[in-house]
C-alpha cells in the first residue's frame, strides 16, 4: 500500500489559498518550476486539475474549492500535534516567529513595550508586525497572521474576539495655538480651524462630521493623511487641528513625543470605539498563542490605566 507524501499537504494549501503558482511558489520560498512540479504531483494524488486557466488568470476548479477549508483545518491539526502541550510549555526554550497584524497607530503606542514583555518572558521568541490597509478575516482564516488587532469589522462569525480596552478620540492641536487657551471648546470654535484627517481608505469624514452634521455645521478638512502620526506632525507644524484615539496621544506624552502639542475634549458626542485582539479558533487551545494573547492584554491594559486613558 503506497502511503501518500504528506509533504504536499503544506503545498496543497498554499496553493488553494493564493490561487496563483507564482504566488504560492514566493510564499513556500520555491522556484516557479518547482511549484509546477509541485502541482503535477497533487493533481495525480488528488486525481483533480485543481487550478485551470481563465483567461490570463488561474481559478480553482470546484473540487479545490470544496477541500479548501479542509485543507487548512488538516494543516493546522498537523501543526498542533507536532507543538508542545501546554504543560510542556518553556517559554525560555520557545523559538517562534508570530505575526500580528495592526495598524500603524497601534504599534506606535504598544509595539514597543509589547516587544520588551516577549523578550523578558521567551527571549527566541520573534514578533513580526505587518501592515493593516484594510479589514479582513483572510489573513487569519489562511493562517497567514496569529493575531489581528483593530476595531471589529465583517470578520466573520467563527473569528474569536478579546477586547483590550475602550477608547475615544480627541482633537489636538500644537503649542500656542488658540484652542489650547480654551478651558472648553465649543462647537463653533472647533470648526473654526480647518482639520487634517488621519484614514487609511483615504476617507475625509466620519462620526464627528456626522455628529457636527446634527448641529447644522461642517468643519473644513483642508488635509487627508495615511496615519495618526502622520496627522500629528501636521498639526505640530500649522494651525489645523488632528483627531486622534485617547491612547495613542496618551502613550506618545509618555516619550515626550507629545510636548509641542495640546489634546482637547470633543465639543461633539461621538460613539466609544473597542479595540480588539482576533484569532482564528484553530489558534484556540494553541500554548505559544495563548501566551501571546495574554502578553498582549497585559500590556496594552496595563499601558492605557496607567496613562489614565477611559
Amino acid at each position: 500500500m503506497n502511503e501518500p507524501d504528506l509533504n504536499l499537504l503544506i503545498a496543497l494549501d498554499v496553493l488553494l489559498a493564493e490561487g496563483s503558482v507564482a504566488s504560492a511558489a514566493r510564499r513556500l520560498g520555491l522556484s516557479a518550476s518547482a511549484m509546477s512540479r509541485t502541482l503535477s504531483r497533487l493533481r495525480a494524488a488528488t486525481g483533480d486539475p485543481l487550478l485551470v486557466r481563465a483567461g490570463r488568470q488561474m481559478v480553482l476548479t470546484p473540487y479545490a474549492e470544496q477541500i479548501r477549508g479542509r485543507t487548512q483545518n488538516a494543516v493546522f491539526e498537523a501543526r498542533g500535534l507536532l507543538r508542545p502541550s501546554s504543560a510542556e510549555l518553556d517559554l525560555s526554550t520557545l523559538e517562534r516567529t508570530f505575526t500580528i497584524r495592526a495598524n500603524d497607530g497601534f504599534v506606535e503606542a504598544f509595539g514597543a513595550s509589547l516587544i520588551a514583555a516577549a523578550a523578558l518572558a521567551a527571549p527566541l521568541v520573534c514578533l513580526r508586525f505587518v501592515a493593516k490597509p484594510e479589514k479582513s478575516s483572510r489573513y487569519l482564516r489562511e493562517g497567514l497572521v496569529d493575531l489581528e488587532i483593530g476595531v471589529l469589522g465583517a470578520m466573520g462569525p467563527e473569528i474569536r474576539l478579546q477586547a483590550l480596552f475602550r477608547d475615544r478620540f480627541v482633537g489636538v492641536v500644537r503649542k500656542g495655538h488658540p484652542l489650547e487657551m480654551e478651558a472648553n471648546v465649543s462647537v463653533e470654535q472647533y470648526v473654526a480651524f480647518g482639520h487634517v484627517v488621519a484614514s487609511r481608505r483615504e476617507h475625509i469624514s466620519g462620526p464627528v462630521d456626522e455628529a457636527l452634521a446634527e448641529s447644522g455645521l461642517k468643519r473644513k478638512v483642508a488635509a487627508v493623511v495615511p496615519s495618526f502620526p502622520a496627522a500629528l506632525a501636521v498639526a505640530k507644524a500649522s494651525d489645523l487641528v488632528a483627531l486622534v484615539p485617547a491612547s495613542f496621544l496618551l502613550n506618545q506624552s509618555m516619550t515626550g513625543a507629545t510636548a509641542t502639542l495640546s489634546a482637547f475634549e470633543l465639543p461633539v458626542k461621538t460613539k466609544g470605539i473597542t479595540v480588539s485582539q482576533m484569532w482564528h479558533p484553530r489558534a484556540e487551545v494553541d500554548p505559544g498563542h495563548r501566551w501571546l494573547r495574554g502578553e498582549v492584554l497585559g500590556v496594552c491594559r496595563g499601558q492605557v490605566l496607567g496613562c489614565g486613558s477611559e
